[in-house]
């Protein structure tokens, strides 16, 4: 699990093609936040969750599969690339952004990009099959980074990044046409599973309202 907050951007070392997977050496440019590593242990890497091979001293190798390499961006780091790493959550931390898990569902694509203010606003475009997991004023991870959802429609929704984040993060390389991770929030993977698991059960149609089920859940 991880919360979506930075805690480095990655240098690329080096990627060694192993089939249809990769190894990637990697080396925090914030070394102070990756002290301690274990072998073993999980880093998200623009929101993808991989694991620590083996570590150096200032650097450590991560593996990705053909599956991850397909469903991610990752398949397109190159060495000039400086993605977001993040190491996994401990119990004991504050949970500043939201839970992560690190497992990306799906490949989205900035359609917009405006400055409000000091901070930018970005118009986000996303399969309509994760709609009923996304809502506004929910949480979303785009290359790992937690962000709150402003607005939310059927194939897009809109998120603004303070100046922070964006001198953090990949954020300042985002331009239309960037394709990036998107996870959704864990929430709403499981409350659109049990809601369709429940409207099985009692026949509703599908596309009807069960007005009746949304109130036991207390959605109503």
């Amino acid at each position: 699990m991880f919360t979506g907050l930075i805690a480095s951007r990655g240098k690329i070392l080096e990627i060694v093609p192993l089939g249809a997977d990769r190894r990637l050496r990697l080396a925090a440019l914030e070394h102070e936040a990756f002290t301690g590593l274990v072998d073993g242990e999980s880093i998200a890497v623009n929101g993808a969750c991989l694991t620590v091979e083996k570590h150096e001293s200032e650097t450590f190798w991560l593996y990705a599969s053909a599956e991850t390499l397909a469903k991610t961006t990752l398949a397109s780091l190159g060495r000039s690339d400086r993605p977001n790493l993040e190491r996994a959550l401990r119990l004991s931390d504050r949970l500043g952004g939201h839970l992560v898990t690190g497992h990306v569902d799906c490949v989205a694509r900035i359609l917009k990009r405006e400055r409000q203010g000091l901070s930018l606003r970005f118009t986000i475009g996303f399969p309509r099959t994760l709609a009923g997991q996304l809502v506004a004023k929910g949480s979303v991870a785009l290359d790992g980074v937690s962000l709150t959802i402003n607005s939310c429609e059927q194939e897009e929704l809109t998120v603004n990044v303070i100046p922070e984040t964006f001198a953090r993060t990949t954020v300042a390389d985002w331009r239309a046409g960037t394709l990036v991770n998107l996870e959704t929030d864990i929430l709403g993977k499981y409350v659109q599973r049990q809601l369709a698991l429940d409207t099985r059960a009692s026949g509703t149609k599908q596309g009807c309202v069960d007005y009746d089920l949304l109130m036991r859940h207390g959605f109503l």
